[in-house]
């Protein structure tokens, strides 16, 4: 049995490609669902979801996403009491990155490009994957 649990932030690009019954990349969630990977959320990632997720999938969808992340035991609902403005393009995006910071997570997971600039901060280290980088780096360790 795998013990490994990854603690991650995902941006809603990454929600939306990943909870569709048939996504290629489905198994993530399925991770989500088992316990393998901890949501790493605050209020403002939530709300997102929701504004997002309603957007293009409807509110039922929205709703019953929303509901799970928040019941889930597995999701780590975190407060963030700085922001370090890392993001200079889509200020927006800093909420992803200070969750990521103040959870400790392993890495933010995000195919936006303004997280580009994370690779050139040392201080304070957030690891940024795209979704496919998260695919071939964490998918061998989560999948038997």
């Amino acid at each position: 049995m795998n013990t490994t649990v990854l603690k991650v932030v995902l941006d809603i690009n990454i929600l939306i490609a990943i909870i569709g019954r048939k996504s290629p990349f489905r198994w993530i969630f399925d991770c989500i669902l088992q316990g393998q990977i901890t949501l790493c959320i605050t209020t403002e990632i939530l709300l997102e979801y929701r504004e997002i997720l309603e957007r293009k999938n409807g509110r039922e969808v929205a709703e019953n996403v929303v509901n799970f992340i928040i019941a889930n035991p597995n999701t780590k609902k975190t407060e963030v009491f700085y922001n370090f403005l890392l993001i200079t393009k889509d200020e927006d995006d800093n909420k992803y990155v200070d969750c990521a910071i103040a959870s400790d997570a392993v890495c933010l997971v995000s195919n936006d490009s303004h997280f580009k600039i994370l690779n050139k901060i040392s201080f304070p280290k957030v690891h940024w994957l795209t979704l496919s980088e998260f695919e071939e780096k964490y998918k061998p360790l989560l999948i038997n």
